[in-house]
Parts: C-alpha cells; structure tokens; sequence
C-alpha cells in the first residue's frame, strides 16, 4: 500500500497514543468525517490499523511494542525526572498517579517513600507497588486498555471523585505555547480532568518532547499546576507562565 501523507500523520498519530477517532481526525486535518472514514479503511484494508467504535487503533500486539518504546524514549531524563518528583511527595501523604510512561518512572522513584496511600488507574503502577506492604495501594474500576494497562471510561471518573488527596502525579502528550496540556484519548482526558479537581497540589511531569508535539483535546491550562517537573523547560512562555501563576519549575537535567 502506497501512503499518503495524511495517512501517515493518521499512522503516526496511532503509534504515539494507540487510538484515534474519526471526529479528532476531522478536525486535525481539516476533510470531511467520510475523507477520515476511508483513510482508515484504507489502513484497516492494509492491516495497518483495527477499526473500533468511533475510529481506529493499532492492532494489540504492535501497540504494545509501541509502548515499551515510549518507555525507552528519554529513558535517562523520565529517571532523573521521576527522583524529582518523588523528593517532592513527603512520607505519610495521599496521592494520584495517572497513566503514562513518565508517571511510571515517579512511581518508581516513590518506592523508597513510607506510609504512602496510592490511588492510581495505572495497572503497571499498581503491581509494581501494591507488593510493599508499608503502601496502600487502591486500584480505579473501568474499562482497561491493553496497549498500557490504563483504565479509563466514565467509571474511572467517578472513582476519582471520591477521594480528596495530597497530591497528583499527571502526564500529559503535548504542552501547548499558550500553556494548555493536550492528549488524543477523551476519556483518558476526562479522568485527567477528574484527578485534578480532586487534589491539593497537582505535579505535572513530562520531558522537553512535549514541547514538539500536538493534540487535539483539551485536558487542562496551566494555571490548574502546581508543580511542573521536566527535564528542561526550553519554552520561554511557560517558564513566564509558571512565574505569572506561582507554578514551580524544577528542571531534572542539569
């Protein structure tokens, strides 16, 4: 099968966040709903991509290679960025940790902590921690993806909303300049969303690579961090931003 362009940004766009949608694509590139629709008929035809409900997603077993790269990306900046984290989360606390390869890598830092309650919808998370007997580990209901072991849906949501924690740990796929925080999945948007509300301080981690990319929804402004840990911050406008809204910077990689 010969790629066209657009099939290629669509391809791309699976292999970072392993689903997308017929109306975020839509509006990415600017066609009609029916343009998108055969765009991913053509890529399903070609075994590139698995129709779902609403759009299209790689199949299972090269997403979750897919995944286990992203783990690798930045390997050495998601480790010194986890440590710093982590140094920001005292003993005895109450936290979120949400989905993502970087999130995972705070956990990981966490392990030397004591008395920790963990609230997470991130199953890699959850087993590499619940085998401490000094956390609390408490695991969100929903539909699990297989690509990443997220949970997600509207269950999830409502899960989050019943607690009220000292932290969260959020990552998110792109950093806009204006200070938005992007993903592709709504309804891992949502429980984001919903993590957020329902924490005192919220840790946004995410290496430089955030700053190079784009998605289509929403999760959050700027102003709704308390705390943005990354390797380094090379955007002039959010490190204005982080002084504007009293958000500390801490840059991992000296």
């Amino acid at each position: 099968m010969h790629l066209i362009t657009r099939h290629e940004q669509i391809l791309g766009l699976a292999k970072l966040e392993e689903r997308v949608f017929v109306d975020d694509l839509s509006a990415r590139f600017k066609v009609t709903p029916q343009t998108i629709r055969k765009d991913l008929n053509d890529l399903c035809q070609a075994r590139l991509l698995v129709r779902v409900h609403g759009g299209a997603e790689l199949p299972s077993g090269i997403v979750n290679l897919e995944y286990e790269e992203r783990r690798q990306l930045a390997a050495g900046e998601k480790l010194a960025i986890g440590e710093a984290a982590a140094n920001l989360i005292p003993n005895e606390s109450s936290l979120f940790i949400n989905i993502g390869t970087t999130t995972e890598a705070v956990s990981e830092a966490l392990l030397d902590h004591d008395g920790l309650m963990v609230v997470t919808n991130n199953i890699n998370v959850a087993n590499r921690m619940r085998v401490y007997p000094k956390f609390e580990v408490v695991m969100a209901g929903g539909v699990v993806r297989s690509t990443d072991g997220g949970i997600v849906g509207e269950t999830a949501v409502d899960f989050f909303r019943q607690f009220k924690v000292d932290y969260a740990v959020i990552g998110s796929s792109a950093i806009d300049p204006d200070g938005t925080l992007l993903d592709f999945d709504i309804r891992e948007v949502k429980v984001a969303q919903a993590i957020i509300e329902n924490a005192r301080h919220v840790i946004l981690v995410g290496d430089a690579s955030k700053f190079d990319r784009s998605a289509p929804v929403r999760i959050a402004d700027f102003s709704l961090i308390d705390s943005f840990v990354t390797d380094y911050c090379p955007d002039d406008s959010i490190r204005q931003m982080c002084v504007e809204h009293e958000v500390q910077l801490i840059e991992a990689v000296e």
